[in-house]
């Protein structure tokens, strides 16, 4: 029974996931979103809602907690200065995972983990092919268009076909 137990352990030893990890989080902090495997996000998530949560107190105790697990110190000023303000509202639950589909090499699922209202920096760094559509449908990027929409589309074409059977005639 694993009562008590919380974490995983990824296959590797405590120092090395320990680092991971912390590169990991230095990574989402700079680029708002990076690619890797299902398990990785969701230990990910923990380190990086409790970054969020830290930078909120603001004192020198939480900068030196967060020093502790962000090595880099633009990082670290990204994360007390523009991360903060734009969760300054928000109670909880600062970061999205999102699906990605199976690695080729070894079948891994794989995963998007991104701060929320993350701004869409590069289109060329978006994953292509069947994860594309996953990451499009949690962004809200490309959605399908409501009914409302689909009606005025249909009345336009109408006009445009009116017009035209006008013109020819």
């Amino acid at each position: 029974m694993r009562h008590r137990v919380a974490g995983k352990k990824l296959g590797r030893p405590t120092a090395h996931r320990k680092a991971m990890l912390r590169n990991l989080l230095t990574s989402l902090i700079l680029n708002d979103r990076i690619e890797t495997t299902l398990a990785r996000a969701k230990e990910l998530r923990k380190l990086a809602d409790w970054m969020i949560t830290l930078a909120k107190q603001n004192t020198i105790h939480s900068r030196r907690q967060a020093a502790m697990y962000v090595y880099n110190k633009t990082a670290l000023q990204k994360l007390f200065t523009t991360l903060v303000d734009r969760y300054r509202e928000r109670t909880g639950g600062y970061t999205r995972i999102v699906k990605l589909g199976y690695r080729h090499g070894d079948a891994a699922e794989m995963a998007i983990i991104e701060y929320l209202t993350a701004e869409m920096k590069q289109e060329a760094s978006a994953p292509k092919g069947k994860g594309k559509d996953k990451v499009e449908k949690a962004t809200g990027e490309g959605r399908k268009e409501g009914k409302k929409d689909k009606k005025e589309k249909k009345e336009e074409k109408e006009k445009k076909e009116k017009k035209s059977g006008k013109k020819k005639t």
